[in-house]
């Protein structure tokens, strides 16, 4: 009998992107914010950013979508006649996704 072994799952993580920075700005009469301040308003954005991400539903959508995903694996070995294994654990139905230890 043949076994995939999911070794590892990554955690979730929030990229903000693109992430750059302003070093040559050319200040003049009409756009007076120097490198620093569009850095400082970035910065500013960001934040709020994960702010708001972290007080949403992002991370609980992600979960489902990587449990949705990790189901696919399941439904493939059982049609095939293997066993699907993560942390040494056997994996027989779908719903012991909901319970592991991501």
């Amino acid at each position: 009998m043949l076994t995939l072994y999911i070794l590892s799952i990554p955690t979730e993580e929030i990229k903000i992107s693109p992430d750059f920075e302003y070093y040559d700005i050319q200040a003049d009469f009409f756009n007076p914010f120097l490198a620093k301040d569009y850095n400082a308003i970035k910065e500013t954005v960001n934040k709020q950013l994960l702010k708001k991400i972290e007080n949403s539903e992002l991370k609980t959508n992600s979960k489902n979508r990587l449990i949705s995903e990790l189901s696919k694996f399941h439904i493939l070995t059982n049609s095939l006649g293997w066993t699907l294994e993560y942390n040494e654990r056997p994996i027989k139905n779908i719903e012991e996704f909901y319970n592991l230890k991501l």
